[in-house]
């Protein structure tokens, strides 16, 4: 995904905190959206509502013009992996399910997060996915700690997606941020045998696991972004930004309304 490997910053406990405050409004901006995800509603209005929760509280939208991105979040519909593109045309259906992506920076600091939404009544294929991807992600943030491998998160996220019968993306990672969006280290969702980078206390990074129903490998549309499975089954992702601490990890961007996996309540 990177072109030229950057030495891992380690943040002082200071430094912690500008994460925290941009992690924060990641997930406030998710919250308050997710009253609006409904059948009908478009993704370029959701991309505006984003947008706009992001800017009036002295952010910034990181995607915004990002190598050419150009909206403010991505939203990913069904067999969409990842990076899908809102437009006013695509509006959602009954039966959707949708990955919704921000990154807010706030003072400096990269806030990333992605949630999956249900909207209106869905398959039971579809909730079984988008609970599986829940549950990849936080057997991922399990596995870190100081002197563990980003080997272990890859191995624990593919032993629950492949038991439940489902694949892990391999073209699209985990990644180092703070005042930079993305840099090292690269964090794997898959045991690809090799031991990785040690985990150390103060790297920040994402954890962002992408389930396929299908195939785990993915087709570039036209538009050079959205990532679509090559089968069109159903694809469901989580993300967190985390911070490793002395014994564990710390989430930066934990929904302040409780909201974790859906239905949310």
């Amino acid at each position: 995904m990177f072109q030229k490997k950057k030495q891992i910053v380690i943040h002082s406990e200071r430094e912690f905190e500008g994460m925290r405050a941009a992690g924060r409004l990641a997930a406030e901006c998710l919250d308050f959206i997710t009253p609006h995800v409904r059948p009908g509603v478009s993704t370029e209005e959701i991309n505006r509502l984003c947008h706009d929760f992001q800017v009036e509280r002295g952010a910034t939208p990181a995607p915004l013009g990002y190598r050419g991105f150009p909206k403010s979040i991505c939203t990913s519909v069904n067999e969409v992996i990842c990076h899908g593109i809102p437009a006013p045309e695509h509006k959602l259906r009954d039966g959707d399910i949708i990955n919704i992506d921000v990154t807010p920076i706030l003072e400096g600091w990269h806030g990333d997060s992605s949630r999956m939404y249900l909207v209106g009544e869905v398959s039971e294929e579809a909730r079984r996915i988008v609970d599986c991807s829940y549950r990849c992600l936080m057997a991922g943030i399990a596995a870190v700690k100081p002197g563990a491998k980003t080997r272990d998160i890859g191995v624990a996220i593919q032993e629950i997606a492949e038991a439940e019968g489902f694949s892990v993306v391999r073209e699209f990672c985990g990644h180092g941020l703070g005042r930079e969006f993305h840099s090292e280290p690269q964090v794997n969702h898959y045991d690809d045998g090799r031991p990785g980078t040690t985990l150390r206390k103060g790297m920040f990074f994402t954890i962002e696991p992408m389930i396929n129903a299908g195939h785990w490998r993915s087709n570039i549309l036209a538009d050079d972004w959205t990532a679509v499975t090559i089968d069109k089954r159903l694809s469901a992702q989580f993300e967190h930004s985390i911070g490793v601490t002395d014994d564990g990890c710390e989430i930066f961007t934990t929904s302040p309304m409780g909201y974790t996996c859906p239905p949310y309540r």
